[in-house]
């Protein structure tokens, strides 16, 4: 175990020495700043798993969840991210439920709302699609993924060679069903489409997607559309039209995996079993546990190029070799994953994805699913796919690595999607090219700090139970860069980084780590957003449980209590200026000729918006700000309440009571 305790000498890491030194009385507050007369450590682990218990409270008590029980992306309609509407909710909403429920099953010893959270997940996210055929041999028809919207539909190639699935025999021999057991990324949780289920238009909550062409395609320019496809909105052919070019559409399923969510619940899992079994109660979580055995058993398929073409060097779609067996596997958590079929049973596909980004990895997840009895898959090559995986994640973050310490993008299998030819000189891992922005570019995909700290967070955790120093020398280097860019102030105030930019890329991997001396990354922007800053938080702390380092306990301490001084009504919230939200106006792209209509009668045709194809925005309560940013005001400001944001700050302060009760 490793006790730090040199000091950091950046502008910022004085900053945050003074705040901690005057917090703890070691200097003279300066005239009209009080000094608290205890540590701030032992403030907040005095009151956090009471901050724990009252911010868990509201989270069931203030809006957060639907009439069903299913948990909104936030208690706000009008917001705009990744989901385009407040009321939907992602699996990553209900990953970090689950997390919630271990936690509070933890403080209290009532393991019934984690069992609940998971049955929720099974009924309303975890799609129960059935396809009647699927051959592994061919398990879907290539098209091109193309750099913008307006490069789309896009073209099935059936004379385009693929690999084979290795994993669908032995997922039907092991449970006896096609069935794809993980969560679809998005719904409509109330249904504010229209959209309904498999045409209804009334079933909520309803399957729906966004994104489907390609890396410069923002939310600002998606058409959002069902994922059960009937025709009964949009054209003549539905939505498809829109993204695919067949020769003949027909009537049909698709769903999307998001592979962070489903390692995530595994994580939540994991947490569940090891404290309901310090408590003696481990069997009345042993059910749920085994169904996170299973989802880890499906979420392999994120281990896989996206049509199973051999892993390195892949590229032209028709020389590239196709996978058998393994040798399509990255063994990284890529994107997505995703599949379907035709309503009428006909054919059915399944995808992987050869995109792999960092914020994506979990190696405590791998390391669980790999070691830990009671989670280990029930088919035969899971539990070694996992060992493989968890090496393969830490090796990932080792290659990623800047000269600075954070971690940056990723790698593909499939350069821009098409198994394109990347510049000469592209950096490799296994054979992938590195991509600084793997997946989307608008805005760049490794541009937010939350992912450097969900995804350190996930490493800090993993260290902490294991004790291995790959990851320990990680994040070392990690936290020394990441509190150097922190400041605390006098007054409990603080900033953490947001947006960063990066330059270089990283030594070809070669099995060991070089320092990359011309990868860099560069804090554009700071923050006090406050999921980001719980997630920064739980590293800092989990990192400090583990090696003793009190520097960064004391500063995990004091952001645990600077986000108290954000404390509201309903949970905790910092004011957001929303700058981008100018581009409600922006221009959705409809191909010439395409003509449709969305539920509520919106016409989608060329020309269309994002505002004039979601209409209801203009019946919403806080329309007005944004109207009157349109019309050349200031730009809107929100005070934001996402679940997963509340979520973590919830847990953040329960962590700190547990790891450190003597502090």
């Amino acid at each position: 175990m490793r006790h730090r305790t040199k000091l950091r000498r950046t502008p910022r890491a004085l900053a945050y020495a003074a705040g901690i030194a005057l917090t703890l009385g070691l200097i003279a507050a300066p005239a009209g700043v009080a000094t608290p007369q205890r540590s701030a450590q032992a403030a907040v682990q005095a009151q956090s798993e009471e901050r724990f218990l009252e911010m868990y409270d509201e989270l069931k008590t203030s809006g957060y969840f639907s009439p069903e029980g299913v948990p909104y992306h936030s208690i706000e309609t009008l917001i705009v991210e990744a989901p385009d509407h407040g009321h939907q909710t992602t699996s990553e909403a209900f990953s970090f439920w689950l997390w919630l429920e271990a936690q509070y099953g933890r403080v209290t010893e009532d393991w019934g709302p984690f069992n609940e959270a998971w049955e929720a997940m099974e009924t309303y996210i975890i799609p129960d699609f059935q396809p009647s055929s699927y051959d592994p041999s061919s398990p879907a028809t290539y098209a091109p993924e193309h750099p913008q919207p307006n490069n789309y539909p896009s073209q099935l190639d059936f004379d385009a060679p693929v690999g084979q699935d290795p994993l669908a025999n032995e997922l039907q021999q092991t449970y006896g069903t096609q069935q794809i057991y993980g969560m679809h990324w998005l719904l409509d949780v109330d249904n504010v489409y229209g959209y309904g289920e498999c045409g209804d238009g009334s079933t909520r909550p309803a399957y729906i997607n966004t994104f489907q062409r390609g890396e410069q395609e923002s939310t600002w320019e998606t058409v959002t559309h069902p994922s059960c496809e009937t025709f009964d909105f949009g054209g003549p052919n539905g939505y498809l039209d829109l993204f695919i070019g067949d020769e003949q559409y027909a009537q049909q399923q698709r769903y999307t995996t998001a592979p962070d969510a489903d390692a995530r619940a595994v994580q939540a899992a994991y947490w569940a079993l090891t404290w309901a079994n310090e408590q003696g109660n481990g069997g009345q979580v042993a059910e749920t546990v085994d169904k996170a055995a299973r989802i880890g058993d499906y979420l392999r398929y994120a281990m896989y190029d996206k049509y199973f073409k051999e892993i390195g060097n892949c590229v032209d779609i028709d020389q590239c070799p196709n996978g058998s067996g393994k040798s399509s596997a990255h063994y990284l958590m890529s994107w997505y994953s995703a599949f379907g079929g035709a309503l009428d049973g006909a054919w059915s596909w399944r995808i992987g994805s050869s995109n792999a980004h960092f914020g994506y990895q979990n190696p405590l997840a791998a390391w669980a699913l790999a070691n830990v009895d009671a989670l280990q898959p029930d088919s035969p090559s899971a539990v070694q796919d996992w060992t493989t995986s968890l090496d393969r994640q830490l090796e990932f973050y080792e290659w990623l690595q800047s000269a600075e310490g954070a971690i940056a993008g990723g790698a593909t299998n499939s350069w821009g999607g098409d198994y394109g030819q990347p510049p000469a000189g592209t950096s490799t891992f296994y054979g992938m090219f590195y991509d600084e922005d793997p997946v989307y570019h608008d805005p760049p995909s490794n541009r937010w700090f939350g992912f450097q700290a969900w995804s350190m967070q996930r490493v800090a955790e993993y260290y902490d139970v294991t004790g291995d120093e790959r990851a320990g020398a990680l994040l070392d280097r990690w936290v020394d860069w990441a509190m150097s860019e922190t400041t605390i102030n006098a007054d409990g105030t603080y900033q953490v980084p947001d947006n960063m930019t990066w330059s270089g890329q990283p030594d070809t991997w070669n099995g060991t780590p070089t320092g990359n001396p011309d990868l860099h990354v560069d804090v554009q922007s700071y923050t006090e957003d406050v999921g980001t800053t719980a997630a920064y938080a739980r590293t800092l702390m989990y990192y400090a449980a583990e090696s003793g380092d009190t520097e960064a306990q004391n500063m995990a301490a004091a952001l645990l209590d600077g986000l108290w001084l954000h404390r509201d009504a309903q949970g905790v919230s910092v004011t957001e200026t929303r700058e981008d939200y100018n581009r409600f106006d922006d221009g959705v792209f409809i191909p010439n000729g395409w003509s449709g209509t969305m539920p509520n009668g919106d016409v989608i045709e060329p020309g269309a918006t994002f505002t004039s194809i979601r209409s209801f925005y203009e019946d919403d309560p806080a329309w007005p700000e944004v109207e009157a940013y349109l019309n050349g005001g200031p730009a809107p400001t929100f005070n934001y309440h996402r679940f997963w944001a509340q979520a973590d700050v919830a847990m953040a302060m329960a962590d700190y009571a547990r790891l450190f009760p003597e502090a």
